[in-house]
């Protein structure tokens, strides 16, 4: 699963990554982001009502609405972060997005921890010759609307998940479960708006080498990139 990542691509390496116009970049005033934790605004790319890609800021996690099993009443929904890639086509959470609301989500690293008290945070990257710099990357996303109460506002907002498969050996001995799933540049287009049949195939581990742990250490909550 994905619980933390980080964002330190300017919006200017993000809009010549994802093939944005400046007119279509909704992000406003965006600083690089080295720790993105759930309930947190990230950068977003998905298709526009008109197909063209726009950059904007999201929520991260679906939300869920919930009520105290107590009182009955409403209380902070749930915000799912993680969508795992094999119920996608089939659970009503998660269907109608998967069919239609596709993202990508900007990236140039993500943590899993290891042990407790403290944990040990390891942070994954591509692989590159520079132990400095972190190449950019997307995870694959969904993306949907929320109407509804939320820290006791009446809001309307966008909420981006991030989907999931089985790890790689590389994330394998950290988190043995899930990792995220991490697209090819020549895949964007596909998982952005091909049928959801096509899409599904992408739905897979990355290859380990291609990647490498580019920090690692006892509560190491960011990305120390330089």
């Amino acid at each position: 699963m994905c619980n933390l990542y980080a964002s330190m691509s300017t919006q200017d390496e993000m809009r010549r990554l994802f093939d944005v116009a400046p007119g279509r970049d909704r992000l406003g005033n965006f600083a690089p982001l080295p720790a993105i934790y759930p309930r947190h605004s990230a950068p977003v790319v998905r298709l526009g009502a008109d197909g063209a890609r726009e950059l904007a800021a999201m929520h991260w996690g679906f939300l869920l609405p919930q009520r105290s099993s107590k009182t009955g009443r409403p209380i902070l929904p749930r915000a799912v972060n993680n969508a795992r890639d094999d119920k996608l086509a089939h659970s009503t959470f998660w269907k109608a997005s998967f069919e239609s609301r596709r993202c990508l989500v900007p990236a140039t690293a993500f943590a899993e921890a290891k042990g407790r008290n403290p944990a040990t945070f390891y942070w994954f990257g591509m692989a590159d010759d520079d132990p400095r710099t972190r190449p950019p990357f997307a995870f694959a996303g969904l993306w949907r609307r929320f109407q509804g109460v939320y820290r006791g506002e009446a809001v309307e907002i966008d909420t981006h998940t991030v989907v999931t498969t089985t790890p790689n050996a590389l994330v394998r001995p950290v988190h043995p479960e899930r990792m995220p799933v991490i697209l090819a540049r020549e895949d964007y287009d596909s998982w952005l708006g091909a049928p959801p049949a096509e899409a599904a195939r992408l739905l897979r581990p990355f290859p380990p080498d291609a990647m490498r742990i580019v920090a690692e250490g006892e509560g190491l909550k960011r990305d120390p990139a330089r």
